[in-house]
């Protein structure tokens, strides 16, 4: 559930748990130009007027959280539903989801481990953050496998219920951290989690284990208590979720409730916070909360309403890209056709296929899957037909790392084919940008009847950010026209079709559905005569072919890549792709802040480049490529442009953090 909210925005209006307190509403900041991304130190925290009685409010411009449990303790949901409401008060936010592949892991294990950190602010952000400020814990498994990334001096809220001796000994603790020592320096707040849920539900007639599997909302409320969240959402959204049982509704709603109402009573929570709605952040309009994989979708049926043709998905489920598949099945008014294949060449086989037949085709997978499909994209390539393959990428090779993130498929998706199979390929940038990333793809598929990736990650698809939702005047003209008569006249005067005649500007071959009277023509894998589409071995032909597919993707029209290069005095410049454009930005913002001068670009479009990115990377004497990857950008630029572009690769699964960006850039900044 995501919540929609205009700009400027304020606090919702509706019901609140618990008394409201002895403040006054947060007003909107002043606009931030350079922040430093992640938990510092000397954050500004300005206390509320004092009032007799009342519990200390104070204010912060950010805070980052982290919820870890098992994968079947609702950590997902939870910060899913955190962030909802945070985005309808009108925060700036990002969210990071991390889980196990495992549908379910052993209890209380370190692979079980599920976790959601999401950082809001009251300006504009970049990244879900480097570190957290605040960690809850539902067991030992989640506080050992996320301590190392919590600073001292957080605040840690444990659930000392699950503390027991077995527990700690699954994770190789023999004594309890909570009296070792070992979080010595951090803010300890022990909250018997289970213990509390289960006594807030006693008058409904649930066992202690069922009574206890509410113990997530307790710890919604708690939190949501502590940084003054909106709570009518989650509440209708409970509601709605059991619908069809009311008693579990009014269960979680009340576990719900005392979590609230034990943060306003309980002595151990002294202090609560305020974070403003980042109002500044946020041109005026209409604004909803999105993940990557649901703006992907918005995306697409976009554009097949912009291009006015039907659209079909044929998919394979496969981790992270099953989302987009479960998304578009919902919406057959829009005219969207949705085909979940016995396998991922079925999938692609029956896209190509709807794509010969006049649809807006697409078939979305990870690097896996695109393995499979390579055979039909390389069909694709030489029936020139508009196609839009999806990959979300992830950790490979083989199965990999199915829930972690990688930008790990640019090779392949450029050359992973036989012969000289030559693909445009978009990538965007952040969680919304996977929308107009969609419309972009589209548009070049279609303008120049050619397959197209689109390569999207596990960071984007799974994270979040608030989103405006574009008017319907704002989105491109995608409209495109069939072949409708004979386009070719004979020496004998006789008019004919040929499905290879191309335009001259853009070398597309006409697009004739079947079924067109006298526009019959031969489709398939064996080489084709120029002009006329009868199959053809001759040799000349063959290399004619070839070298026109490469030239009709080479003349696809993308933008100029910007820099932003403040003074043009930069000796350095960082260049991304793809979803490392957050923690490139935020590491770039804090080099400034400091002092230094350096320079910024990122691309969407890798293939083609874009015209001027010659000319830019020549202009620095010194050019640094991150890439969750071994260097793949950077390998294609060296080729390409024969520039010394150094590389700086990270393949854990997990995004960059901003501060360890910040670090390395200044280290060749000074050198």
């Amino acid at each position: 559930m995501t919540s929609q909210v205009s700009s400027p925005a304020g606090p919702s209006e509706g019901a609140v748990v618990g008394e409201p307190r002895p403040t006054d509403a947060p007003q909107a900041p002043a606009p931030v130009t350079d922040v430093l991304e992640g938990p510092e130190p000397d954050t500004e925290r300005l206390e509320a007027p004092a009032q007799s009685g009342a519990k200390e409010v104070r204010k912060l411009d950010r805070v980052i959280i982290r919820f870890a449990g098992d994968s079947g303790d609702g950590m997902q949901l939870t910060g899913d539903r955190f962030t909802s409401e945070t985005a309808s008060f009108g925060n700036d936010l990002s969210t990071l989801p991390n889980f196990p592949a495992e549908i379910r892991a052993p209890a209380g294990t370190l692979p079980g481990v599920s976790s959601f950190q999401l950082h809001f602010a009251d300006h504009d952000i970049l990244t879900p953050g480097d570190a957290p400020d605040v960690l809850v814990a539902m067991n030992p498994a989640a506080l050992k496998a996320n301590l190392a990334d919590v600073p001292r001096g957080a605040e840690i809220i444990v659930n000392t219920d699950e503390f027991t001796k077995r527990a700690m000994q699954k994770v190789g603790w023999d004594a309890s951290p909570l009296e070792d020592g070992t979080l010595d320096g951090y803010s300890v707040h022990p909250v018997p989690l289970t213990t509390l849920t289960v006594e807030a539900l006693a008058e409904y007639e649930l066992s202690r284990k069922d009574a206890g599997r509410s113990k997530n909302m307790f710890a919604l409320g708690l939190l949501s208590w502590m940084y003054h969240r909106p709570t009518e959402g989650t509440e209708k959204f409970l509601r709605a979720k059991f619908a069809k049982r009311p008693e579990i509704a009014e269960a979680n709603l009340t576990a719900f409730r005392a979590g609230w109402n034990f943060g306003e009573t309980t002595e151990d929570f002294a202090v609560s916070y305020e974070v403003a709605p980042a109002s500044a952040a946020f041109p005026t309009g209409t604004y909803r909360n999105i993940s990557g994989n649901l703006a992907l979708a918005y995306g697409l049926i976009a554009a097949s309403r912009q291009a006015e043709l039907p659209l079909y998905l044929g998919s394979y489920p496969i981790t992270p890209a099953s989302d987009i598949l479960h998304e578009l099945s919902k919406h057959k008014n829009f005219g969207v056709r949705s085909f979940q294949a016995e396998d991922e060449i079925a999938g692609i086989g029956a896209a190509l296929g709807a794509a010969f037949g006049g649809s807006l085709a697409v078939t979305t997978t990870s690097g896996p899957g695109v393995a499979l499909k390579s055979e039909t994209i390389g069909l694709a390539v030489s029936l020139e037909l508009p196609l839009l393959i999806v990959d979300i990428q992830r950790g490979g090779p083989s199965t990999g790392l199915p829930t972690k993130t990688e930008q790990a498929d640019l090779l392949q998706a450029m050359y992973g084919r036989n012969g000289e199979a030559p693909v445009p390929i978009v990538a965007p940038r952040t969680p919304a940008d996977c929308f107009d990333a969609a419309l972009d793809a589209a548009r070049i598929a279609l303008t120049y009847r050619t397959p197209v990736f689109l390569l999207s990650d596990g960071y984007l698809a799974n994270g979040s950010e608030p989103w405006r939702i574009p008017e319907a005047g704002e989105l491109p003209d995608l409209t495109t026209s069939f072949a409708t008569a004979f386009n070719h006249e004979l020496a004998d005067g006789t008019e004919v079709f040929w499905p290879y005649k191309r335009d001259p500007e853009t070398l597309a071959r006409p697009w004739a559905v079947p079924g067109t009277p006298g526009l019959e023509h031969r489709i398939g894998g064996i080489e084709k005569q120029d002009g006329t589409g009868n199959i053809s071995y001759d040799p000349a032909n063959h290399e004619f072919m070839v070298r026109t597919r490469q030239a009709k993707i080479d003349g696809v029209r993308v933008p100029d890549i910007e820099v932003d290069d403040p003074g043009n005095e930069a000796r350095t410049l960082v260049l991304g792709w793809g979803s490392t454009y957050g923690p490139i930005t935020a590491a770039v913002r804090r080099l400034r802040v400091a002092g230094e001068s350096i320079a910024q670009a990122h691309l969407r479009h890798l293939n083609p480049f874009p015209a001027n990115l010659g000319e830019v990377l020549r202009s620095y004497e010194k050019v640094v490529v991150p890439e969750m990857n071994l260097g793949q950008l950077a390998t294609l630029l060296r080729a390409k442009y024969l520039v010394d572009a150094r590389s700086y690769n990270q393949v854990n699964g997990m995004p960059f953090k901003a501060e360890q960006l910040a670090t390395v850039l200044k280290e060749v900044i000074d050198d």
